[in-house]
């Protein structure tokens, strides 16, 4: 009997997969290459295969076969029953949201990220808002249907990382804000950068990026490049993960580090076990710990001298004229300069986070009602000069530089911030067990990415994120490893 029900509930989860991979790729065409003209159409075909993913995975007929697989936990293979749970806590999620208010909803959320792309160019917040307004209602409306006696923006953080809460972002931020801030205000005087921002022919970066992912290891059969207005990411499976960047020509450094970033992403999908390839849970496990490996390849390896030193060579050859005059070194001294400014993707490692937090406190004010839409522009420009010292002069620079929001991700920018916390902790265990900086200032990653399936990758979403991560730790999260690895590494860079 139980048999029977296995082999109904793999059938299932193989349709379902086609449907969520047909939303996949309709998205990532949406953010690509779609035309313009093509939004309202799109709009209405999500809005269609949303209802139809709605009713499979809210229907009585696959709750029964979840629970009773469930039931019989001792006679099915564990990657299966770890779907099972997985889905009975999405179910509950989703079930409770009115069939009619959750396909309008997806609908809203793709017409909302065309908006904000045209009004990011135009940097009209105006244009933009009353389809920010609109989604912001939904979540919160979708939120109380689920735990009506939480605080909603708990419940929305704990859709990216289970468990994790404002409770303990704050204790986290604060640890960030007190042990970070002295440093920035330590630093004054700054390297020479200007050769960063000499003419770098799109073609030309185009050709490092390709260089970029045969470092990182990313199996060109398996893995593409595309380019966007705001960066991504997009897995189907770990047969077929797609990238994106955002050229430049005037700031080589910009796209390079993207693509280190998302390559990270992509590392880590591709280094999921195969057996769980097809399953849900063959996907990374929450949004702190795929955030913690594209910044720990971006940052911790990326923007190390090693790194530096090992692809300096190459990027002379693909850029001979714009760095005829540079060294590794100076490279290496340019690319983690730390100075307050605008872009969050763009900031360096050192004052990142303190971007991260004007984000998470401006959602959370949001969400528990102390600040509306309509005021975002103003409180952004008023954090970002209090708490970096500097000023926004436009909307496209300030409250509209990020999809995040279009798309519904609110609750999502922590993750950045957690990740680089991740990452700080991961690298101290890794240089205990393997020779890190010798194997990135040889250019060979192997040994790195290895040690990182063996601990994180090949469980995609089977154990829960605090429970891997600790596990990879060997210990606790600590965020003081986050804070001790930055201070160490800019007190060196700028002698302090």
């Amino acid at each position: 009997m139980i048999q029977e029900t296995v082999e109904r509930y793999l059938k299932y989860l193989e349709k379902r997969r086609a449907y969520h991979h047909a939303i996949g790729l309709m998205s990532y065409d949406m953010n690509t290459i779609m035309p313009k003209g093509a939004g309202p159409l799109v709009g209405d075909t999500f809005g269609v295969l949303s209802e139809v993913l709605y009713d499979m995975e809210t229907s009585p007929e696959t709750e029964a076969m979840q629970r009773e697989i469930l039931a019989h936990r001792d006679e099915v293979d564990a990657n299966l029953v770890r779907t099972a749970e997985l889905a009975m806590e999405e179910r509950e999620r989703i079930a409770c949201i009115p069939k009619e208010e959750y396909v309008q909803y997806s609908i809203d959320r793709t017409t909302a990220e065309q908006v904000w792309h045209e009004a990011k160019i135009k940097s009209d917040f105006p244009m933009f808002l009353p389809y920010l307004e609109k989604l912001i209602a939904a979540k919160k409306r979708f939120a109380r249907y689920y735990k009506p006696d939480a605080p909603v923006y708990d419940t929305m953080l704990d859709e990216y990382e289970k468990g994790l809460c404002t409770a303990t972002l704050d204790r986290f931020f604060a640890t960030v804000r007190e042990r970070l801030v002295p440093v920035i205000a330590q630093i004054k005087e700054q390297p020479d950068v200007s050769f960063l921002h000499r003419h770098y022919p799109i073609a030309d970066q185009r050709i490092f990026s390709d260089y970029l992912m045969d470092v990182l290891g990313l199996d060109r059969n398996h893995c593409i490049i595309g380019e966007t207005e705001h960066p991504f990411t997009t897995e189907f499976t770990k047969y077929d993960v797609r990238i994106t960047t955002h050229y430049h020509e005037d700031a080589v450094e910009a796209s390079m580090y993207s693509v280190i970033h998302e390559g990270g992403h992509a590392t880590y999908e591709r280094g999921v076990a195969d057996e769980i390839a097809r399953l849900p849970i063959g996907q990374g496990v929450s949004m702190s710990v795929h955030e913690g490996q594209s910044r720990f390849f971006e940052n911790i390896i990326g923007r190390s001298e090693p790194f530096c030193e090992a692809i300096f060579p190459r990027m002379q050859e693909i850029f001979p004229e714009q760095l005829r005059d540079v060294t590794a070194h100076q490279f290496y001294v340019a690319v983690n300069k730390a100075e307050p400014s605008l872009i969050r993707t763009e900031a360096d490692e050192l004052t990142y986070a303190l971007h991260v937090m004007i984000r998470y406190e401006l959602e959370k004010r949001l969400f528990d009602g102390d600040l509306d839409a309509k005021d975002l522009p103003a409180e952004w420009n008023r954090m970002y000069k209090e708490y970096l010292g500097v000023d926004v002069p436009d909307d496209r620079r300030g409250v509209l530089q990020d999809s995040h929001w279009s798309s519904g991700l609110f609750g999502y920018f922590p993750s950045y911030a957690v990740g680089s916390a991740y990452g700080a902790q991961l690298i101290k265990r890794m240089e205990r067990e393997i020779d890190v900086w010798n194997n990135v200032r040889a250019g060979n990653l192997k040994p790195i990415v290895a040690w990182l399936t063996e601990h994180i990758y090949r469980f995609g979403s089977f154990k829960e994120p605090t429970a891997l991560m600790e596990e990879a730790f060997g210990a606790p999260f600590d965020p003081t490893y986050y804070t001790d690895y930055l201070t160490k590494k800019y007190s060196e860079l700028y002698h302090l």
